[in-house]
């Protein structure tokens, strides 16, 4: 079986690890991690830069930046990962689900002033496969409001809108460094933040609510609790391994994109065809070909799609379960808009293999892709 995702390894991160090992420190906030967030504040341009456990963990520190109360609402697309949601629902929030664009597959802009209400807080986008949200619309109806912007870039490291790096056009970022994403470290995540701000604050937060970085740094004589936390740290190993990634992401985005623009071509004879939709990436976004993902007519081509490429050893994916149908959704959140496109491209979306190392496997993925699609 030829897998959706297959990790890579660059072939530096063992000696990495190894050296982490013998530095004498492998919890959090060592030489490693400082790396890693020196890259990224370079990288970025954020003010501030902080690995956390996972990107997971970096929502759940924006939800507590924003101090976030019962009875307060986000607007958010309902076509996302769950931490999405349960970031800000740990916070006694309300997620608002808006509806997506047909193209892009992002938060519809046009839709959400109708859904701000006297309660909204925060708006937070989602940069879905890598491609920005139309962020200057969106920070143009936070600053009439008077809200907060969260960007979930979990897909988004490498990806730019006008320039300008993901994570960093809101007020808090949030990256993934999960296996399936780009850049890995099996676990990972971070924060950016994109003023000073929040920067001071979400340090103590990550370090459970202690001032205890300022204590190392010699500014304060001890260090005890001054703020609500956790522990959102990454140990020294998974900032060892990252930094390796991170050190090939160059590399790693230009093979990704080499992978993404076969994938491209070869479907562009079957969108003309009328068998399927490819990926729009806007004039003004350039992306990091995290997936390639097409749109089939219907859930039950899709199925059979699927189906078929499994019986010939590919596996393909579908994607999200809408989180505004889920029973945790219909508890905790509601609609605010009609969400017919997200209803239908959550049952005609599937995604294909795309890993450093599959490009070996193509012709054969896009044999099988032919036979499933046109007998």
């Amino acid at each position: 079986m030829i897998p959706f995702n297959k990790p890579y390894m660059t072939g530096q991160e063992l000696v990495n690890i190894t050296h982490a090992h013998a530095n004498g420190h492998l919890s959090g906030d060592g030489p490693f991690t400082k790396q890693c967030n020196a890259w990224l504040t370079e990288r970025t341009g954020a003010s501030s830069s902080l690995l956390t456990h996972s990107c997971t963990a970096a929502l759940e520190m924006a939800a507590l930046l924003l101090d976030l109360v019962p009875g307060d609402e986000v607007i958010m697309p309902s076509y996302t990962f769950v931490s999405t949601s349960n970031a800000f629902v740990l916070r006694g929030a309300v997620p608002v689900f808006v509806d997506i664009r047909a193209d892009t597959l992002n938060i519809d802009e046009a839709l959400i002033e109708a859904a701000i209400t006297p309660r909204t807080k925060a708006i937070c986008v989602v940069h879905y496969a890598g491609v920005s949200c139309e962020m200057d619309t969106i920070l143009a109806i936070a600053a009439r409001h008077g809200l907060a912007v969260v960007e979930d870039a979990a897909q988004g490291i490498m990806s730019s809108y006008k320039g300008r790096p993901l994570g960093t056009l809101g007020d808090l970022g949030a990256l993934s460094f999960h296996e399936t994403k780009n850049i890995i470290s099996g676990e990972g995540g971070a924060l950016l933040c994109r003023d000073s701000t929040h920067a001071e604050r979400a340090e103590i937060i990550r370090e459970k609510g202690t001032n205890r970085s300022r204590f190392f740094r010699g500014q304060v004589d001890k260090y005890t609790w001054v703020d609500v936390g956790s522990s959102f740290l990454p140990g020294e190993i998974t900032a060892a391994f990252l930094s390796a990634q991170m050190d090939a992401a160059e590399d790693i985005t230009e093979r990704r994109l080499a992978i993404w623009d076969r994938y491209h071509a070869w479907a562009e004879a079957h969108e003309a065809a009328g068998l399927l939709t490819r990926p729009t990436i806007p004039a003004h976004c350039t992306h990091n070909a995290h997936m390639y993902y097409m749109l089939l007519p219907s859930l039950e081509i899709r199925t059979r799609f699927i189906q078929d490429l499994r019986e010939h050893g590919v596996q393909a994916v579908f994607h999200y379960i809408p989180l505004h149908s889920s029973p945790a959704g219909l508890a905790h959140g509601r609609t605010g808009s009609d969400m017919s496109v997200t209803d239908d491209i959550s049952q005609r979306l599937v995604r294909m293999p795309l890993w450093i190392g599959v490009e070996d496997h193509l012709p054969e993925i896009l044999a099988a892709a032919d036979r499933a699609l046109v007998g």
